[in-house]
């Protein structure tokens, strides 16, 4: 079943300033309920931060989330797609680089995500993870 990322992605994902602090990346995790922002600088991607980095490279380093800057403890070395992608080469990258979420960037600009389960959900709709991925926010 081949589509292309822009089928399955999420546009217009939540994005930080590179200067946002880790709290202020904390609040927009919550509020939205996701466990990942975009790190943007200049209107370009900078990188990626994930509720996990918050506590590993943060927190547990007895950094100040008040004070920290998400641009410091950040993945700056992301993998990105591009709209027209294969959902087969979003698997490829998933795989290799053992990550959960891939950045859509079209012409520079930032213009989704796409995650494990957006794909299980459309490559293997009756998995597992297709079935939690499809289960409706918990708060």
């Amino acid at each position: 079943m081949p589509a292309t990322i822009k089928e399955v992605m999420h546009p217009n994902p939540v994005t930080v300033p590179a200067d946002a602090t880790m709290a202020q990346a904390a609040h927009l995790m919550r509020d939205n309920n996701i466990g990942d922002v975009i790190v943007e600088k200049g209107h370009k991607l900078f990188g990626i931060i994930t509720d996990r980095d918050i506590v590993v490279r943060g927190l547990a380093q007895d950094k100040d989330p008040s004070r920290t800057t998400v641009g410091d403890i950040c993945t700056k070395d992301v993998a990105t797609l591009r709209p027209d992608s294969s959902t087969e080469e979003a698997v490829a990258i998933i795989r290799d680089k053992a990550i959960r979420r891939v950045p859509v960037v079209d012409n520079g600009s930032i213009v989704g995500i796409v995650s494990i389960g957006d794909l299980a959900i459309r490559m293997d709709p009756t998995s597992a993870l297709a079935d939690v991925s499809a289960a409706p926010p918990t708060r």
